[in-house]
C-alpha cells in the first residue's frame, strides 16, 4: 500500500502560512513540483503513493479518475497563488513525477505547466521536467510534450536484463529505454535521465555492468543510480519474508555503488549528489538541487509534499479525497510542521553533506564538528575541501553516507 503521511499540526483550511515565511524569499528560488498518482501496474518494490486503476475502483468514484485530473491540479495551483499572495517569484523549476505522468495526455500535463506559467511565470531558462514510462511514451507524444514546454525527461530503465526487471515487475522491454533518450532527442530535449536501481536480488555484477553500459550508450546527460530499498508492506518485501527471492546485503550494494562510479566517470559522467551523476553542470537536475539546498517548493497533488519558508506541508493521500477538497474550495493539506532553527541546520546537514559540494563546517554542533575531524582522519572527508571549511565525502565516505551524517548531526 501507499506509503503513510507524517503526523503534524493541522493545515488551515484556506492553506494560509505564518507571516514569517515570506523573509528572505527573494533570495531562495521556488519551484513546482505535480504529482500524478496513477499506474498501469504497480512494481513489487514500489511503496509511493499511486494507484492502478483497479485500486481507484468504486473508491473516490468520479472525483479520482484521471479524466479530469489536470483541472484539479489547476485548481491547486491556483489556490497556490493565493497563499503566497503579491510573492513575486517566478517558478525556476517544475517537475512532474508519480506514478506515471505519462499515462496523461500530453496536452494535460501542457495545462497544467500552462496554469504555472499564468499564475506565477516561468524564470528565463526554467527546468521543466517529467518523469516517463519508457512503454508509455512514443515519438509523437514526446513531441507533443516538447511543444508544451517540458525540456527534461526522466526515464525510468531500472535495468536492461529481463530476469531483472522482472523481479521488480517492470513492464518495459530491455532497449525499450535506449530508444526512449533517441526519441526524447530528436523531440528537441535538452536534457535527458535515465534512472537505474542496483542490488535487486538475483542481479549479478556483470548485469549491473551491463545495465550500466546500456544506459551510458544510450548518450543522457544525466543518470540517477539508487540501493534497491526494499520497503516494508510492498509485494517484494513479502516475497523475501516468504523466501521466494534473496536480500541483498548491503557488501554488494557499495560493491555495486564502486562499479558506478568506475563505469559513469569513465564515460565523463561526474557525480554531484551521492545517487547522482552528470555529464556538465548545466544537465544537473536543478529541481532535486532545490530539495537539498533547503529553497521553497509547492507539492500539488495527492500525499505531495511542499517547503516554503521554514514551513512544510503534505497533501491528503486518495485522488478523490484530494479533488474533493479542491472543489469545495478548501486547501488540500492534511497536515504541517513548522521547522525550528535546530530543524533547519539538521536538515542542511543531512541533506547538504550529500552533495559533492558538502556542508559548511561551521553549522556542526561541537559534538559533529569532533565526528568531522574523526572522518577526515579516517579517510570519509576530502582534506582540501575539510581546511577551506567545508565537509565533502570521498569516494570511501560515500559508501558510508548515512554513518557519516549521522554522526555529524549529534
Amino acid at each position: 500500500m501507499p506509503s503513510a503521511l507524517p503526523d503534524g499540526e493541522p493545515m488551515p483550511e484556506d492553506g494560509a502560512l505564518p507571516g514569517h515565511t515570506a523573509a528572505g524569499a527573494a533570495g531562495r528560488p521556488l519551484g513546482f513540483y505535480l504529482h500524478v498518482p496513477y499506474c498501469a501496474t504497480r512494481c513489487g518494490y514500489c511503496d509511493f503513493n499511486t494507484y492502478t486503476a483497479s485500486e481507484l475502483r468504486g473508491s473516490g468514484g468520479a472525483l479520482a479518475s484521471r479524466d479530469n485530473y489536470a483541472d484539479t491540479v489547476v485548481d491547486e495551483i491556483r489556490l497556490a497563488r493565493k497563499v503566497l499572495g503579491d510573492d513575486p517569484r517566478p517558478v525556476e523549476t517544475v517537475f512532474v513525477g508519480g506514478g506515471t505522468p505519462t499515462l496523461l495526455p500530453a496536452a494535460d500535463l501542457g495545462r497544467m505547466l500552462a496554469a504555472i506559467r499564468e499564475e506565477f511565470g516561468l524564470a528565463p531558462g526554467a527546468e521543466i521536467t517529467t518523469e516517463a514510462n519508457p512503454e508509455s511514451v512514443d515519438p509523437r507524444y514526446l513531441d507533443e510534450l516538447r511543444a508544451g514546454g517540458f525540456n527534461r525527461v526522466s526515464f525510468g530503465m531500472q535495468s536492461a536484463r529481463q530476469h531483472v526487471l522482472k523481479i521488480l515487475d517492470r513492464t518495459h522491454t530491455p532497449g525499450r529505454p535506449e530508444a526512449c533518450v533517441a526519441e526524447a532527442r530528436a523531440a528537441g530535449f535538452d536534457h535527458v535521465n535515465l534512472d537505474l536501481i542496483y542490488g535487486t536480488p538475483g542481479e549479478t555484477d556483470d548485469d549491473w555492468r551491463a545495465s550500466l553500459d546500456a544506459a551510458i550508450g544510450a548518450g543522457p546527460d544525466h543518470v540517477s543510480a539508487y540501493a534497491l530499498i526494499v520497503e516494508e508492506g510492498t509485494q517484494l518485501a513479502r516475497r523475501i519474508r516468504r523466501g521466494e527471492v534473496p536480500m541483498t546485503d548491503d557488501d554488494v550494494h557499495a560493491d555495486r555503488y564502486l562499479i558506478t562510479e568506475e563505469r559513469l566517470a569513465a564515460a565523463g559522467f561526474t557525480w554531484y549528489e551521492v545517487s547522482n551523476w552528470a555529464t556538465t553542470d548545466a544537465a544537473r537536475c536543478r529541481h532535486n538541487e532545490l530539495y537539498w539546498t533547503g529553497a521553497d517548493w509547492w507539492g500539488a497533488g495527492p500525499g505531495a509534499h511542499s517547503h516554503v519558508g521554514g514551513v512544510r506541508w503534505w497533501n491528503v493521500k486518495h485522488p478523490g479525497a484530494y479533488a474533493q477538497a479542491l472543489s469545495e474550495g478548501r486547501s488540500p493539506g492534511a497536515g504541517r510542521e513548522l521547522l525550528s532553527a535546530e530543524d533547519r541546520r539538521v536538515e542542511r546537514i543531512l541533506l547538504e553533506l550529500r552533495l559533492a559540494d558538502g556542508c559548511p563546517l561551521e553549522i556542526l554542533a561541537p559534538a559533529g564538528a569532533r565526528a568531522a575531524a574523526r572522518a577526515l582522519a579516517d579517510g570519509l572527508l576530502e582534506a582540501a575541501p575539510y581546511e577551506a571549511g567545508r565537509a565533502v565525502l570521498t569516494l570511501r565516505g560515500r559508501l558510508l553516507a548515512d554513518a557519516v551524517v549521522r554522526d555529524l548531526v549529534d
